[in-house]
This record gives structure tokens, sequence and C-alpha cells, in this order.
């Protein structure tokens, strides 16, 4: 094209226009290789981010196994809870229901022994009045009447005029105090009605005044447990035995060995339950005895 000029004014002419030509096709090719990087920088990120989703989908779904796999465990959990709870609960019932049936038991027994007790009296009472009448008749008759035509007295025990002897000669340390207390397990009482002493199983339990053995039972919530009656309504009760060592209608000493200490029943651990019952009632047993 240059040299096909015919003059010099054309070939400026030509000239310029090849220059612009070249100008032009060097921009367009370089906009052609920045889009072709362009675009190769978009798939490579593409790929990137196909990468990515891929690793987190699996993530995602190894997260989702775990869940599922963690779900699974705690409901079987929650079921086994659920199955302790009811489980608890119905020895939570009848641990109440025993206590109701033993204290109805005891009261029962107090009543009875207290009837009996009476009719004693009445009796002894009966006695003095014909002995103090046959006395007045000697007397006015003018005979002479011997100290042991005197009339008798019918003696009645009572909380005060008894000394009690501590019941665990092996352990003079108490553990649970008599009253309000945290329940040492889910639905022990909380109101104690006697004191905790703990000693090894096997040790010696002593009757803490003479008398006569009750009850020599077993029962849900006191074990293998002992009651005497020291007359006057007033008792002791000795809970959670490991052996029994006396009978019902059995008449005990003071000091004498009436059963071993234990953890049978509802209890945490081996030691002995002492309680001191007087009028119908439990009373704290530290106010009356010691070690």
């Amino acid at each position: 094209m240059l040299f096909q000029s015919e003059d010099m004014v054309q070939l400026m002419n030509r000239a310029e226009y090849i220059n612009k030509m070249s100008s032009y096709d060097r921009k367009k090719l370089d906009e052609y290789a920045a889009t072709r990087q362009a675009i190769a920088d978009e798939e490579q990120k593409l790929k990137d981010d196909k990468v990515a989703l891929v690793d987190m989908q699996e993530k995602t779904k190894a997260k989702q196994e775990s869940v599922k796999t963690l779900r699974a465990q705690k409901n079987k959990e929650m079921q086994s809870y659920a199955g302790q709870i009811d489980t608890a609960q119905s020895q939570v019932d009848q641990y109440n229901a025993d206590l109701v049936a033993q204290e109805n038991k005891i009261k029962q027994i107090e009543a009875e022994i207290k009837r009996k007790e009476e009719e004693e009296r009445k009796k002894a009472e009966a006695a003095r009045k014909a002995e103090e009448e046959a006395r007045k008749k000697a007397e006015a008759e003018g005979k002479k009447v011997s100290a042991t035509d005197k009339a008798v007295s019918y003696n009645v025990a009572s909380l005060g005029n008894i000394s009690f002897k501590w019941p665990c000669p092996s352990s003079s340390r108490i553990s649970s105090g008599f009253g309000s207390r945290t329940s040492p397990t889910k639905g022990a009482s909380s109101n104690h009605q006697g004191i905790d002493i703990p000693a090894s199983t096997g040790a010696a339990i002593v009757a803490a005044a003479s008398g006569t053995v009750v009850v020599s039972t077993y029962s849900y919530s006191a074990g293998n447990y002992i009651m005497i009656s020291h007359g006057g309504g007033v008792y002791t009760v000795y809970m959670h035995c490991s052996q029994l060592l006396a009978s019902e209608g059995q008449t005990v000493k003071q000091g004498q060995t009436i059963a071993k200490v234990g953890s049978t029943g509802y209890s945490t651990g081996s030691h002995l339950h002492f309680g001191i019952r007087s009028g119908g009632r439990y009373v704290n047993p530290q106010s009356y005895v010691s070690p």
C-alpha cells in the first residue's frame, strides 16, 4: 500500500492508517489476552469453589452423621434416665409407703402396750385399794399390821426416770443428727427421726435400757430393725442391722447385745440408726444419751 501511493500525501495517510490499524489490533489482542486470562482465573476459581463445596458437603455429611449418632446416643441415654427416674420414683413411693406402714405398725404396738399397761395399772390400783381397806379394817379391829401388809404401789416408767446407755460401743461419732437435714439420697427423709452412728459392719449393738423387744423384723426402709419397750410409752429403735440377735417378746437387759451393725434397707453405708420414742413421737436421743 505504501509503495503504490501516488504522492507523498497519500503515502503519509496510508502510513497513518496502517499505524492506527496496528494499534487497534494490539489493543484488541491485549484485551483478548486479558479476557482469556480472566476466564482462566474465573474457571480456576470455580474449580476451587467446587472443591471447597465438595469438601464442605463431605464435612456437612460427616457432621450430619455425627449429629445423627449423637442424637441416637442421647435418645438412648434419655430413655435410660427415664427408666432410672421411674425406678427411683417407684423406690421412693415404696419407701414412703413402707415408712407409713412402719409408723402405723409402731403406733398399733404402742397403743396395745399402753392398753395393757393401763390394765396393769388399774389392777395394781384396785389391789392397792383392797389392801388399803384391809389394812384400815385390821387397824380398826386392833390387829397389828406387818410391813408386808402395806399397800403395793404401781411404778410408772417415764422418759425422765430412765437412764440410757450408748447403743454402739465401738463408735462414738454421729454422722447425722436428729431433725431437719439434707437427704443423703433421693427419697430419704429430710426430717431425721433419730441419730446415725457410723460403725463397721458386724459391730455390736446393745440395748440402751432394759425392756421387752416388741419388734424384731425387716422393712424396706429400716432394713433389719428392733424396737424395745421400756414401759410408760418409752421405746428405743435400732435400724439397718446386718443381724438381729433378739426376738419379739424377749426381755433384754441394758447393755445386752441385741443386733449387729449393717446397711440393710434404705441406707447409704454401714451405720446404726438409733431412735427414742416417747408419747407416740420421736425425741432427740442426744438429749438423753451420749457416748
